[in-house]
């Protein structure tokens, strides 16, 4: 189930000031906003964004629920804190080298980072405030792009869309290895026992180019989807034309 938050927005200046100037007060429990913020990423980690509520991360704290207020109003709040949080911890240094080199690597950073927090693909899009992480995050990979004759605009949205394809595949691939590891099947032990009631289903249709290439896809891979193999390839020809617009500029 993906999170709402842009359904249930905190308000957006209140958030500021806990993005950017977040109380330092510690409780007498040893509570800080950083602590409760570890926590619920590691509920989120091992257990998804479904069994994160305040409730459960004060139990993993040792407190009450309510000792939680001081520092965080809600779950729309504490999920944002949490983006900011994951999103601080992709570079440790900004991407250096070639251009090309910068750019794959914000594509493999990334693609680390939804594989590190798998429930960074579920929060569902909206308009977030940035905290400092998500700045962090942006300012380097613009940089990576900067002073290659791209304008502001092209600049942020090839930005866009090599984080979209991204995202995407991640998504694909961390929902069907959720689907893999809840069936105890692999693609192949799957598709063998659906495969016969399928081709009876199937019978008298005709679909060649469809059944070759996804033939072909399982016997290369052992999959019936490849998404990270997508990425791949959509990330090699996205940084192909980006090559040619570069070179236009020179």
């Amino acid at each position: 189930m993906m999170a709402k938050r842009a359904e249930q927005p905190g308000d957006p200046v209140k958030l500021i000031g806990l993005l950017w100037k977040p109380t330092e007060t510690v409780s007498r429990s040893g509570l800080t906003l950083r602590r409760i913020t570890d926590a619920a990423i590691a509920v989120a980690d091992q257990e998804g964004l479904d069994a994160l509520t305040l409730r459960r991360v004060a139990g993993d704290l040792g407190v009450s629920a309510m000792a939680l207020y001081p520092y965080i109003a809600g779950r729309s709040e504490l999920i944002e804190v949490m983006l900011d949080a994951v999103a601080a911890e992709v570079y440790a240094s900004p991407p250096a080298g070639p251009w090309r080199a910068r750019v794959e690597r914000i594509a493999q950073a990334n693609w680390d980072h939804h594989m590190a927090h798998p429930w960074t693909v579920d929060v569902a899009p909206g308009r977030p405030v940035p905290g400092p992480g998500v700045s962090g995050k942006y300012e380097a990979e613009l940089a990576a792009l900067d002073g290659l004759g791209l304008s502001d605009l092209e600049m942020d949205r090839a930005l866009t869309a090599i984080l979209g394809l991204v995202s995407s595949a991640a998504r694909g691939t961390l929902s069907l290895r959720r689907i893999r590891e809840e069936s105890s099947l692999t693609d192949v032990q799957w598709w063998e026992s659906v495969g016969p009631s399928l081709g009876a289903a199937m019978a008298g249709d005709s679909y060649p180019v469809a059944q070759r290439v996804s033939a072909s896809l399982g016997e290369a891979t052992g999959l019936a989807t490849d998404p990270e193999g997508a990425f791949r390839l959509g990330l090699e020809l996205l940084l192909d034309g980006l090559s040619r617009l570069v070179d236009a500029r020179d």
